[in-house]
């Protein structure tokens, strides 16, 4: 014969409690209801005697001297106290203990895709989001019935949203409860449901969010609106709106970090000479100048002219890398004029010099570097 305690697997030293919690676990798992298998249904014999025998003290105190070595024995220690055993595990009068199911239950969330553009990152955007989700039944106000009628108790479950069945078996007389079919565990039924909604508290239809979008938002960030989702059935409380925002690439400027980057391409005088030019940036003119003999690669760095940060602070920079533009294609003149500057400077030819990934490798990395 199994033993007790290795039967609800507690040690010889188990308290009640402990043993009744080891029992209520156990009864969960293998109640005929929940686990109909002949396997399923032996083990729940076996815990069930377990936890009559060892529930009762003076019966525990008889096995562990040797006694009750029948599994099926009668007497105080047999299945004649079921149930109790039952009534405990339930709840008062057999059956288990349960409250009828609320109509009213929360909406589904909500996503909704926003395209921005970059000038829109720098200092935020407003938008009116068109969402499709379901709001709540201006007829019944989320009541489900008809104008003037109101949900009327269960004449089935008498409002409770269970019923109760019992089972005759070896193990004696099992009451269990499970939710009313008639009212599906509401408790209550609709009689006169409403005509808009059918019943639900809640149609389909189109509606407007009005959003404000903070800066330094990047594509692929989720924003949340708490409450701006879908209306719960019968008017339950909203569930909440997600805007997933995608910024479309630019023509000119780009983004790293809260810093926004070009390419300002300089004539090659420009670049010997140096000069002043006025760029058009995202929010306005930028003053810039070129100092005289600048190279390709150098950048030139506007403090403050950059995208705000998304939770606030000081903006990121407007850094504008220098490409140097060598003309291709000079008149007889044009070429005179080169060589004669070029026989002045005499200039060192080609060499060797210090390893170089491009231009634009280069650019990348004065904008990483400061």
């Amino acid at each position: 014969m199994a033993d007790h305690y290795e039967v609800l697997g507690v040690s010889r030293e188990a308290t009640p409690d402990e043993i009744k919690k080891a029992y209520r676990r156990l009864a969960r798992e293998l109640h005929p209801d929940v686990n109909p298998g002949e396997d399923a249904a032996e083990k729940f014999k076996l815990v069930t005697h377990a936890y009559d025998v060892l529930s009762d003290p003076e019966q525990r105190q008889r096995y562990d001297l040797g006694g009750d070595n029948n599994p099926f024995g009668g007497g105080a220690g047999g299945f004649g106290g079921f149930g109790d055993v039952f009534e405990a595990f339930f709840g008062g009068g057999g059956a288990r203990a349960g409250r009828p199911r609320s109509r009213r239950e929360r909406g589904q969330d909500a996503l909704v895709r926003v395209t921005l553009d970059l000038g829109d990152v720098v200092f935020g955007a407003h938008r009116d989001v068109e969402v499709d989700t379901a709001v709540l039944c201006e007829t019944c106000q989320g009541s489900c019935c008809q104008p003037g009628t109101q949900p009327v108790t269960c004449d089935i479950c008498h409002g409770s949203g269970q019923v109760q069945r019992t089972v005759r078996s070896l193990l004696g007389n099992v009451v269990t409860s499970q939710p009313c079919t008639t009212c599906q565990g509401y408790g209550t039924t609709i009689p006169y449901p409403c005509g808009t909604c059918a019943g639900q508290g809640r149609v389909r239809a189109r509606r407007t969010v009005s959003v404000d979008i903070p800066a330094g938002v990047e594509t692929g960030l989720r924003l949340q609106l708490p409450g701006s989702g879908e209306v719960g059935p019968a008017g339950g409380p909203n569930g909440d709106l997600y805007l997933e925002v995608t910024v479309t690439p630019h023509e000119v400027f780009s983004r790293e970090g809260d810093d926004l980057l070009a390419t300002l391409e300089v004539s090659m005088p420009d670049a010997i000479l140096g000069t002043t030019t006025t760029i058009e940036s995202l929010d306005g003119p930028v003053e810039l100048e070129i100092k005289p003999g600048s190279q390709s690669g150098e950048v030139l760095t506007t403090r403050g002219r950059g995208i705000t940060p998304l939770r606030g602070g000081q903006r990121g920079d407007l850094r504008v890398g220098i490409h140097v533009v060598t003309p291709t294609r000079l008149d007889a003149r044009e070429r005179a004029l080169i060589e004669e500057f070029a026989k002045k400077t005499k200039a060192p030819g080609p060499r060797l010099a210090e390893f170089h990934q491009g231009l634009f490798s280069k650019l990348r990395d004065r904008f990483r570097n400061g």
